[in-house]
């Protein structure tokens, strides 16, 4: 099979995994409109498995579209740029730290960062609610962003467990 092609059919997959668990779980956020969800967990098993310009596809267009579909049209744009940013740039983390449990750490921190901060300007100034209105979510997007790392994790090390990410990727590099 053509390589790309299996990369892109492989970024719709975690596209829909990333919008099923952005909205299987929702809890509405203290002080905002949004909700907590695991998305972010595919997000990152996006950047750790796919990596790149395809992995970060996978996270922006799942999320976006959970987005849509869930009635919050206005974040999608924020959405896609700040998944596809949390996962391109996992990714790059994440292939240049030599230590495997270092390097997903460390790249999921960086990216949950990049959530935390790219949500509050996008609702204080895109949005125009202002800063002090964009405080509140910050302590839902922490508990989003710790939540989602450990959880990515786990699935992380029960896929290599089954031996499913040197399948997945081995697929790719044919």
């Amino acid at each position: 099979m053509n390589k790309n092609l299996l990369k892109v059919v492989y970024s719709a997959l975690l596209a829909a995994l990333a919008c099923v668990a952005t909205m299987i779980i929702r809890i509405p956020s203290v002080g905002s409109v949004g909700y907590v969800n695991i998305g972010d967990t595919i997000v990152l098993i996006s950047a750790w498995l796919l990596g790149g310009v395809y992995g970060g596809l996978a996270a922006g267009i799942g999320t976006a579209l959970a987005d849509l579909l869930a009635g919050y049209a206005y974040y999608v744009p924020g959405t896609f740029i700040i998944k596809f940013l949390m996962a391109f740039i996992a990714f790059l983390i994440f292939k240049t730290v030599k230590k495997e449990i270092i390097g997903l750490l460390l790249s999921g921190l960086v990216a949950e960062l990049i959530m935390i901060v790219g949500y509050f300007f996008y609702k204080a100034l895109i949005l125009g609610k202002g800063f002090e209105a964009a405080i509140p979510s910050v302590f839902s997007n922490i508990a989003q962003g710790v939540t989602s790392l450990a959880i990515g994790i786990i699935l992380y090390y029960a896929l290599e467990k089954a031996k499913f990410n040197n399948a997945f990727r081995s697929s790719l590099n044919k």
